[in-house]
Order: structure tokens, then sequence, then C-alpha cells
């Protein structure tokens, strides 16, 4: 194992009882930084009792007083031989029964502001099922006139670095698959090699782009010379006045 037993307690407790960095909790409790400091703010688990990692043998203080110091320490977790070969069980996520009631919630804030993730992975994040999903997409769900978004890692039925891991993954399927996605308005990802194998669109010139830079910019007249100067070009109509005027005729 490669975090403690009861690690979001265990972050209760580190950021109630130690002057370590988010950062530093995080990486010990395999948390998200934005969760701990949910918890130091009161937003996340608020009703979870701390538990001591060196009371129950999981950590030395002597890394909590390496940690105070340095910022950048990274808190090791005390070898237990009992936990080696321990893996993380496969199967559905249980949802507490007390926490089961806001599933609705936290399925609508997910549709409504992931549209991106897949009923599976709605469901693996709060641990439901597909045709609850669907019911509070299509809004058909008995309840859903009362039900409001909420953020299911405020109500603790997932962690922030699953959230991100999960939004990434999809994104990143989107543009493999070039889907189109909804977010306001809907739009296209494509990766980027699919964006540089694309063939431009054809520009409409516009009266200036018809000429080329050299036409565009007009040379000023050079009168450096008398001559040139007096010789002048004249049209038609000067011409005619000039013949006019012109006392030999």
């Amino acid at each position: 194992m490669n975090k403690p037993l009861m690690a979001k307690a265990t972050a209760v407790w580190l950021v109630d009882n130690t002057t370590l960095s988010f950062k530093q909790v995080a990486d010990f409790c395999g948390m998200h930084e934005l969760e701990v400091q949910g918890i130091a703010d009161g937003d996340v688990a608020p009703g979870v009792k701390g538990f001591d990692p060196v009371a129950n043998n999981q950590l030395e203080q002597i890394e909590i007083d390496r940690g105070q110091k340095d910022p950048l320490y990274k808190l090791r977790l005390k070898f237990n031989a009992a936990a080696v070969g321990e893996e993380k069980r496969r199967g559905p996520r249980y949802t507490p029964l007390s926490k089961r009631q806001d599933r609705p919630a936290a399925i609508l804030w997910l549709v409504k502001f992931h549209p991106e993730l897949s009923d599976g992975a709605v469901g693996k994040l709060v641990g439901t099922t597909k045709p609850t999903i669907q019911s509070i997409r299509e809004r058909t769900h008995w309840n859903i006139n009362n039900i409001s978004p909420v953020d299911p890692v405020a109500l603790g039925l997932c962690r922030q670095s699953e959230l991100d891991a999960a939004v990434q993954l999809a994104v990143r399927r989107k543009a493999v698959e070039g889907v189109v996605m909804s977010d306001d308005e809907r739009r296209k990802l494509v990766s980027t090699e699919q964006s540089l194998g694309m063939a431009t669109d054809a520009k409409i010139p516009t009266g200036l782009e018809a000429f080329t830079p050299a036409e565009q910019e007009e040379k000023p007249a050079d009168f450096s010379d008398a001559d040139s100067f007096f010789n002048l070009p004249h049209g038609d109509d000067d011409d005619e006045d000039d013949d006019d005027m012109d006392p030999r005729r």
C-alpha cells in the first residue's frame, strides 16, 4: 500500500494538528491538493473525525518534523509488513447509506458541468447505475424538480484527483475520435495531428489583397529635376484647354 489507512481522516488530522502544506498532505494521503484545501476550509469532509497516523503506527513523528521544516519534503509511510501485496479491491464503488441520498445531486452536477463524461464514468465516480444517470440526463427522474447540482467532491462521493483523471480521459477520447462535444455551444475537439492534416479554407480576397504589397505602396513623385517638375503630365481636358489658350492657333 502506498497510502495510509483511512486516508481522508488522516488528512483531516494532519491539517488540524500540523503545519504541513496542502501539497505534502495530499501526496501522503493520495489525494488532490484542492481536496485537502477543501478540508481546511471546511467544505470537504466536515463531519470526519481525524485519524492520528502517528498513534496508529503509520507515520513517524520525525517525518512530520522534517516536513514542517522543509515544504518540499515528501512524507514517507511507515513500512508495514502486513500490508505488503495488498491491492485496491476492484468492483463497484461502495457508497455509505448516509450519502446515498446525495448521489442524484452529484449526478446532476456532473451531467451539467462535465457533459463529456460517459454514463460509465459518472457511475464509477459516484457509485450509481446507468438507468439512474439516464433518468437525470433526460430529466425523467421522479424527484428531478427538487434536485440541485452539487459537486461530488464536496459531498465526499469521490476525490478531486479521480474527477480530474476521468475528465482528462474523456477529453482525450473525444479528441482522438473527433466527436462533437457540448459546452454551452456544440464544438468539435480534434487531435493535433488531425488539425494539421486538415485543408485550410479558401479565403475570399478583399480589395487590398488583390494587389501585391509593391503595387499597394505608391512611390512619391521625384521633383529633384527642374525639367521633370515643369513637364508634369496633363490629362485630356488639360490638353484641350491649353490648345484653346495657345495664341499661335
